[in-house]
């Protein structure tokens, strides 16, 4: 535990320098020293390997999603409930309707790009990649453009962390984020009472009418699914797309070929999700006194799988610690495995190609400003920067 806080607990990166192997040095550690780990304070089992981690996401029988929470949602259930529910949603996930949404999520991106024009420094992070997929999920909900403004700032507010706060400034978040969900809530309570009287051609409105052996979701249902597409599908899109732009700026030659051939973008989005991947770990609870790999876990405990870890395990990738654009075979965990594997890995990638092109396309001759020092998010469940600061031309 002491490893992990001196390691993964360094949040500021030194001034003009880019974290290029923390928190991979003290996953490189634990994957060598022990790659099974139990924290008492926690009373929770740290796994590193990657077989150990597919292990934990895919076994929903002994490792359960299940949290006892009193706002369920498809991250928190096990089949087959769990399936239920997912048949339901992915009617609105499907290759063709996701592939539908390219023309917008295009428009939006240039929309944003024609606001920055003329500038000579941007923010990645917060001018293009935490906007638009806010939007593109606002537009999805059915969320009108008058009222995009107010979403976001609701947005911003559920999703923000409160781990580097002071107990005051905590508090103080706690309860905006209260009061953000409150405003949440019945801003889309209002919004499925309209759609079941007048349906659209939005997400709400086809999840309103979907069925499953002859099911649909009730009025909570429906409020606990747009919770957490709002949160899934806003900040791991950021940071996927923040994220890659980072790598490129790391690796300049792999910037000077995709600013010359546009094509490359996706290839670079699959190795940016291994090499740094949005989502970071994945929590499960053990289900049943069992033998994992010869250590003994009981009933109730917490696993944290580290798919961050997993994703540069020498035994499954060759020189983890590159990062190779042509790499193949590529069988990241970034958007889990198994049953849960996520719902909106398509969109997210969509969006990164759509954003990153376009960006190339726009911005010339893009340069990190290294004189600016950048924070990594304080989340063991998300890995991030808060900004990525852009000289142009």
């Amino acid at each position: 535990m002491e490893e992990r806080q001196k390691s993964y607990g360094l949040l500021v990166r030194p001034r003009g320098l880019v974290e290029t192997d923390l928190p991979h040095d003290w996953f490189k550690k634990m994957r060598e020293n022990s790659p099974i780990s139990f924290d008492p304070d926690r009373n929770c089992w740290d796994v590193f390997c990657y077989k150990d981690v597919q292990m934990v996401l895919q076994n929903y029988k002994q490792f359960s999603s299940n949290r006892n929470g009193s706002f369920p949602t498809l991250l928190s259930l096990d089949p087959p409930t769990h399936r239920r529910y997912r048949n339901i949603v992915s009617q609105a996930f499907t290759p063709r309707a996701i592939q539908a949404l390219s023309p917008r999520i295009k428009a939006l991106t240039n929309e944003i790009l024609a606001s920055l024009k003329g500038k000579n420094e941007i923010d990645i992070v917060a001018d293009i990649a935490f906007p638009l997929p806010v939007i593109v999920i606002s537009e999805m909900l059915g969320v009108p453009s008058e009222d995009r403004e107010k979403f976001k700032e609701w947005s911003n507010i559920v999703v923000s962390g409160t781990q580097t706060l002071s107990f005051d400034e905590m508090n103080e978040l706690k309860a905006k984020q209260g009061k953000a969900i409150h405003d949440l809530r019945n801003y889309f309570y209002q919004i499925v009472e309209k759609r079941r009287d007048d349906p659209k051609n939005d997400l709400v409105s086809t999840l309103i009418a979907a069925e499953v052996d002859g099911e649909k979701l009730s009025v909570e249902e429906l409020l606990s699914f747009c919770f957490l597409l709002l949160v899934a599908g806003n900040e791991t899109t950021t940071n996927l797309i923040g994220n890659t732009m980072l790598t490129l700026f790391e690796h300049p030659n792999v910037l000077d070929q995709v600013y010359k051939d546009h094509s490359l973008v996706a290839a670079v989005i699959e190795e940016s999700l291994r090499y740094r991947s949005p989502v970071h770990s994945m929590n499960r609870f053990v289900t049943e006194d069992m033998n994992f790999n010869g250590i003994n876990l009981k009933k109730g405990q917490e696993v944290l799988a580290w798919i961050g870890s997993a994703n540069r395990d020498e035994t499954v990738f060759t020189r983890p610690e590159n990062f190779d654009v042509n790499r193949s075979p590529n069988n990241y965990l970034s958007f889990g495995s198994g049953v849960h594997f996520c719902l909106g890995s398509q969109l997210a990638k969509l969006e990164a190609k759509i954003s990153i092109t376009e960006m190339l396309k726009t911005l010339p001759n893009m340069k990190l400003d290294r004189t600016r020092e950048l924070t990594i998010i304080s989340s063991t469940f998300v890995y991030g920067y808060k900004e990525l600061p852009v000289i142009i031309g």
